[in-house]
């Protein structure tokens, strides 16, 4: 913890001591008018999703909408600007040497190799006006379906500081809402199934089981291997009740949750498979599976082994071949390897979703323990977080099912600390209405450091976007080669194409050492050709001549 964090905490403590009553006359009206607003939960759920959007927008002059720069998004906005074209794949370029780039199959045909639902969310904001609208979409829906999850779990006026603490946290500053391939999505699935699986358990109700069922098929097709880690409790749980006292008849459940359930997951099902086959060509196989095995990175879980070759594995590009070698030095199968990446995983996972601030509530956890009501939340967490950490890739956005699951623990952990006293003073009373304030202290925080961070040197993302609009300001079509040194950062590529990549005004492609360019200039012999030394400072652009 850093030294900035432990003064936080102090502060925060010693004014909660000090003062325990201070501003009590404004904060007991404006806590009595937000449970008055609680209870109508229709329309908080309309208020949270807005607060959301309009939140968002109105610091768009401090934080503009993002420029792609990860891997990852490039294949995620393919997969976007592929739906948008009204179909799931692409046919294989006759040109994909020269194409080819992380992330993104090739052959058997040319797509993003990540699960669909994120190119959905990305095709509905392009549809509409730009893809970035999908992602401020999907995250103001995320808040909402958190909300509405904590409406079932907890009190309405807790259900509603849990989803406006959401907001706070995620979608005003966190990479989720400022680039293409955040959590929202799954975030989403995570909440319904978390929602729904208590509706069910109360009121066994049709639409409960279908929204569980909407649920699961989200994660399935955003984060499928989380999504089943983080679906285990709950059907074991489910499984439980079913046949306890407390079920209304496996007659009724069958009718009234396993029927609708089991139709949408048959769909979907179905739906993922015809994708597969589409993608692939066969229904089984993931389009990320095609992308790995030839790799020799097929294996998931920590302690695999490298599937081995009988001959060393060869790659298009040089930069994929460095890259591969990084990552397998990144994730080595070993038990040092497998303690550090945790460790620095859950540090990251805490520090994302909590921080500071919200850590103080969670003194009140051996209490919690005890708690009935949020006991499955704990196992649920427990469980969750031990498979995703033995799974050998890490990344935050994998965490995105657990959303509501967390929040729900923390709003149940500032109500343990609300009733906390000292020598007959509120002290707990303060320390909640002090934590939300120091959340609320991050918005001028986070703005500040941002335009004092601005760089002096114009990112690569913004010198891309620069040339790519230049160029599209420019009478006809063109051809960019991407030539890069040795030393190339990998993390910074260039070469990234739509989906129509004949029909793109702007065709990018890789300069390949010891790799013959005339067909791939004799093929696109009716463009203006452009080379890009995207390793020099600044990268420049220049008409390419022939060597």
């Amino acid at each position: 913890m850093s030294y900035l964090n432990i003064v936080v905490l102090v502060s925060i403590l010693v004014l909660a001591l000090a003062a325990p009553r201070l501003g009590n006359r404004w904060f007991t009206g404006a806590e009595s008018r937000a449970s008055r607003f609680a209870r109508r939960k229709g329309l908080v759920l309309l208020t949270i999703g807005l607060a959301a959007i309009f939140a968002r927008l109105a610091l768009l002059p401090v934080f503009p909408v993002p420029l792609p720069g990860v891997h990852d998004e490039f294949s995620y906005l393919l997969a976007g600007d592929t739906f948008a074209h009204a179909r799931l794949t692409n046919p294989p370029h006759p040109m994909a040497l020269f194409l080819n780039t992380f992330h993104v199959l090739q052959y058997p045909t040319y797509a993003s190799i990540f699960p669909p639902a994120q190119g959905g969310v990305l095709a509905l904001g392009q549809v509409l006006l730009t893809p970035w609208v999908g992602v401020l979409l999907s995250m103001a829906a995320m808040c909402a379906a958190v909300t509405w999850a904590l409406q079932q779990w907890f009190p309405p006026q807790w259900a509603l500081l849990g989803g406006t603490l959401v907001l706070l946290r995620l979608d005003l500053f966190s990479y989720w809402i400022n680039s293409y391939w955040g959590g929202a999505v799954a975030g989403i699935g995570g909440a319904l199934v978390l929602g729904a699986f208590r509706r069910i358990i109360h009121h066994c109700r049709s639409r409960d089981a279908l929204v569980l069922g909407i649920g699961a098929s989200i994660l399935a097709n955003s984060r499928p291997v989380e999504g089943v880690i983080f679906c285990i409790p709950v059907a074991v749980v489910m499984g439980g009740w079913l046949f306890s006292r407390k079920s209304p008849g496996f007659a009724v459940v069958a009718r009234r949750v396993l029927l609708p359930f089991s139709c949408v997951m048959v769909l979907t099902v179905i739906f993922i498979g015809y994708y597969n086959w589409r993608v692939t060509g066969n229904p089984r196989v993931l389009p990320h599976a095609v992308e790995s095995c030839p790799t020799g990175s097929c294996q998931v879980l920590a302690w695999q082994k490298p599937t081995p070759t009988s001959t060393p594995l060869r790659y298009s590009f040089p930069e994929y071949e460095r890259f591969i070698v990084r990552q397998s030095g990144r994730h080595a199968a070993s038990w040092e390897g497998w303690k550090q990446r945790s460790g620095e995983g859950l540090s990251a996972f805490w520090e994302f979703f909590i921080g500071t601030a919200l850590s103080l509530p969670f003194l009140t956890l051996p209490w919690m323990f005890r708690d009935r009501r949020v006991r499955f939340l704990l196992i649920q967490l427990f469980c969750s977080v031990l498979g995703m950490l033995s799974v050998i890739y890490f990344t935050l956005h994998y965490t995105a099912p657990l959303t509501a699951t967390l929040f729900g623990l923390l709003v149940q952990a500032m109500r343990h600390m609300r009733r906390w006293t000292l020598f007959s003073k509120p002290v707990g009373v303060a320390l909640t209405r002090i934590v939300v304030l120091a959340v609320l202290a991050n918005i001028p925080y986070y703005i500040a450091a941002t335009v004092r961070g601005a760089p002096t040197q114009e990112p690569w993302t913004v010198t891309r976007s620069r040339i790519a609009g230049q160029l599209e300001a420019t009478p006809g079509t063109h051809l960019v080669i991407v030539r890069y040194t040795p030393q190339h950062i990998l993390d910074n590529d260039w070469v990234y194409n739509g989906a129509d990549i004949n029909g793109s005004k702007v065709v990018w492609a890789r300069e390949i050492p010891g790799q013959d360019m005339h067909p791939l200039l004799a093929y696109f012999r009716d463009r203006k050709i452009w080379l890009v030394e995207a390793d020099a400072s600044p990268p420049r652009l220049r008409p390419y001549v022939e060597p």
